[in-house]
């Protein structure tokens, strides 16, 4: 059994979003993506399938050409390959289940580079 916290230690920063393991089991990996008002993702995408779940706040969510507006509680499943990008409209909380097979350091690699 493994447990984490989405809402405990929140941290943001206004120059990049905060990115935290909570933790992998055998078949995925859960991510915590904290997101000040006004930061940005810029465009990626992985080879894997993922699935975005805004926690908390409003996010806009770019993919395929389109921008999408995602609130609380707002749940998006993309196919491998898929470019996106997200901005935080307000602070927000994003949670990210990657497969096992993705690596967490392309997320960090996401806000860093």
């Amino acid at each position: 059994m493994k447990t984490a916290s989405i809402n405990e230690g929140i941290e943001f920063s206004e120059k990049k979003p905060i990115i935290k393991v909570l933790f992998e089991t055998s078949f995925t990996k859960e991510i915590r993506i904290a997101m000040q008002k006004g930061t940005l993702m810029r465009e990626h995408k992985t080879s894997y399938p993922i699935v975005v779940e805004v926690v908390e706040g409003n996010i806009d969510f770019g993919v395929e050409n389109e921008t999408l507006n995602l609130k609380r509680g707002s749940l998006i499943a993309l196919d491998g390959n898929v470019p996106h990008d997200l901005k935080a409209i307000e602070d927000s909380i994003i949670r990210l289940t990657l497969t096992k097979y993705d690596d967490t350091n392309r997320v960090n690699n996401v806000v860093t580079s």
